[in-house]
């Protein structure tokens, strides 16, 4: 009779059973597991995202292949389906989660969909309403929402809170790393931006009659007063409340002219470290760095301007560290790259906690490795010079330009030159230029003229160096030879590329970002020079002598590498 009513209707025998024979959904589930011979699955509402194991993964190929992976336990990967011989025979989800150990539980169609929609709430990625749909959804009448209950009022409008979903989800799909939200004065629109790939590039205008809803959406997903517009105000999302993707944005707000406030929303990434090894560091420098990481005591520091990628790369180390016998703890404001294994604290100066506070409640913690997210004052730079001479590996980030420059930095902060020579292992100064596309970059044999100029200019710092001073020929004829011996073929001729451009770049012929790196090792020579309170001139030639690229060195040979070109290694290593 079910099978009857389920054909006259054109309909799933399951609606049937449940909708028109009132079936128990826990009977159908007791009866598919009986006939499928794996346990069923019930519905709940309370069950967490997965999503590492969702991936990459669309709502659409799920739905339309009928499989689901919900946990990944002791047992292996549990997928669900409400037709798992099917799901079995396909063989598609041993293709997706390779040599994976996979359970299988099979559950109702009707559950099978709640559950779709529980992990992808706010809209599948794919969803293929564009943002020029939502704009036009959103009224331009003349409002102005003044008062706080009419700007939350408009805040929670249906088109607005779809608007502000669609804005973040399209930044992450565009690889953006910040999002500029910034309202004009008067009558003019709001404009907003993405940051991508270093560089901000516009992507719509709001209507000006909803800049202050826009806004206080904003605060209300980041739990900020919407009420106070006069001062600056920090904040995080937790974007997996309100949308399809499990990621974190850092917000800040900052009063305009015009009685306007502009928001920077930053893209924080949640997933696992990068490996030492995909950093872009080359061999040399990644062999030295290695080895100065794995030292028992010490103290290694990472700078670099904002942005420029410093937290990622030294999270990148402590992941190499990062075993089950040894003890992590981080301070950081804010914690951007969350880590498995690492114990991480978050500075909170109103609730006193403060670099120096938290440094040293670690002292008192049995900690092996230490990381600082920034030595900012003299007080966190002498807790951390202590720490290292006490057993302990301390890692932080400075904000200076180059490694030498950054000894000069501490040794002017107040710091001991007998102590702070003793701890160092080494400062990496790194930078962040602009990838050549895979897709679409031109390879060429560059010309003789080409790469004499090439030779010029990447020696350009070699004359600080003493080796160049004893015998300037042959140091620069050295250079020449190992470069030739790296990266030419075997008729001696280097290959460059050029930016050409395709959809996949959005025609600019980059995509990414790489970094530059100039790694001084704290050498017998270069703890002397600190000792005698060195100028940056004399620790910068050691360090030279001793087998530091500099930055500008480093970008060129990955030119040769062909990873970038030498516009994007001058705009960002300019002296």
């Amino acid at each position: 009779m079910a099978k009857r009513t389920a054909r006259r209707k054109n309909i799933d025998i399951e609606e049937v059973l449940i909708g028109d024979l009132q079936v128990k959904t826990e009977l159908l589930g007791a009866a598919l597991s009986k006939f499928f011979e794996v346990p069923y699955e019930a519905y709940r509402a309370e069950r967490l995202r997965p999503s590492e194991l969702l991936r990459n993964l669309k709502r659409d190929f799920l739905e339309q292949n009928l499989w689901l992976p919900i946990d990944e336990g002791r047992d292996g990967i549990v997928i669900l389906s409400p037709d798992p011989e099917r799901v079995k025979s396909a063989r598609v989800v041993n293709n997706v989660f390779i040599r994976a150990r996979l359970v299988y539980r099979v559950t109702t169609m009707r559950e099978f969909r709640q559950t779709l929609d529980q992990f992808f709430a706010g809209g599948s990625l794919t969803d293929s309403t564009s943002v020029g749909d939502l704009l036009s959804g959103l009224d331009d009448a003349d409002l102005d929402y003044d008062r706080a209950e009419d700007t939350a009022s408009a805040a929670a409008d249906n088109e607005l809170v779809k608007l502000v979903n669609k804005v973040i989800v399209e930044a992450y799909q565009q690889g953006a790393s910040d999002i500029h939200v910034e309202p004009g004065p008067g009558k003019e629109k709001t404009l907003i931006r993405f940051r991508k790939d270093g560089t901000l590039v516009p992507y719509i205008e709001v209507p000006s009659s909803y800049r202050n809803a826009l806004v206080a959406r904003i605060k209300i997903m980041c739990d900020l007063d919407i009420s106070e517009r006069r001062r600056p105000q920090d904040g995080k999302i937790k974007f997996r409340k309100f949308g399809p993707l499990d990621i974190e944005l850092r917000v800040a707000t900052i009063p305009s002219s015009g009685g306007v406030e502009d928001v920077v929303l930053r893209l924080l990434g949640t997933g696992e470290p990068i490996p030492l090894d995909k950093l872009d560091v080359l061999p040399d420098n990644l062999k030295r760095l290695t080895q100065v990481i794995r030292k028992p005591y010490g103290l290694f520091f990472v700078c670099g301007p904002t942005g420029s990628g410093k937290t990622t790369s030294l999270h990148s180390i402590l992941s190499s560290l990062n075993t089950p016998d040894v003890k992590i703890w981080t301070v950081e404001d804010p914690v951007e790259i969350t880590q498995k294994g690492l114990r991480q604290v978050q500075v909170n100066r109103k609730a006193g906690l403060d670099f120096p506070v938290i440094m040293r409640s670690f002292l008192r913690a049995d900690p092996d490795v230490i990381m600082v997210g920034e030595m900012r004052d003299r007080e966190t730079a002498a807790i951390g010079i202590e720490a290292s001479l006490t057993g302990h590996l301390v890692f932080a980030t400075l904000h200076t330009n180059t490694a030498p420059e950054s000894v000069i930095r501490l040794l002017d902060m107040g710091m001991d030159a007998f102590n702070f020579s003793d701890a160092l292992l080494g400062i990496l100064a790194q930078r962040l230029a602009k990838r050549l596309c895979v897709k679409c970059k031109q390879p060429y044999a560059a010309s003789a003229e080409e790469m004499r100029l090439f030779f010029e200019e990447y020696c350009e710092e070699l004359p600080q160096s003493a080796v160049y001073r004893k015998d300037p020929e042959a140091a620069v004829a050295a250079v020449h030879e190992e470069l030739r011996r790296q990266y030419a073929n075997e008729k001696g001729q280097f290959t460059l590329c050029r930016p050409k451009g395709c959809p996949e770049c959005s025609n600019t012929g980059y995509r990414g970002r790489i970094g530059l790196h100039e790694l001084m090792v704290g050498t017998d020579r270069i703890k002397r020079l600190i000792l005698e309170h060195a100028h940056v001139f004399d620790l910068f030639a050691a360090a030279l002598d001793d087998g530091m690229r500099t930055l500008k060195m480093d970008g060129m040979q990955k030119t040769l590498l062909g990873l970038t070109d030498l516009k994007q290694v001058r705009a960002v290593c300019i002296k």
